[in-house]
């Protein structure tokens, strides 16, 4: 009964991490798009903002996914912190590709 037990928690813990890893995955990509829109119309700060919060999504995704898609949204926290890098410096116009790749990956690493 107790190996019984034990391996449905290992089962509860294992769904849980993957629908964790979906909640920040989807908020991540939310604030990504949001990151680009506002790139493209020229307004860096207000990406860096939202490349801010889709950063901090991507990063705690990355932590509870596996396999593939920790590739991908390791990928993604990459080219955010590239796109809030030329965002600070006021290049919306440089931001908007790093946060366009970061989208795509992010799609990818939470399919």
């Amino acid at each position: 009964m107790k190996k019984l037990a034990s391996i449905c928690a290992c089962l509860l813990l294992c769904l849980s991490t993957s629908v964790f890893a979906e909640e920040h995955a989807d908020a991540a990509l939310e604030h990504a798009n949001a990151a680009v829109e506002h790139g493209k119309a020229g307004h860096a700060p207000v990406l860096v903002e939202h490349a801010t919060v889709a950063l901090e999504h991507a990063k705690k995704a990355a932590e509870v996914a596996t396999g593939e898609s920790k590739t991908h949204m390791e990928a993604a926290v990459k080219s955010l912190e590239e796109s809030i890098s030329h965002g600070k410096m006021g290049h919306a116009d440089m931001a908007t590709k790093p946060a366009e790749e970061a989208v795509e990956h992010i799609k990818a690493g939470n399919k």
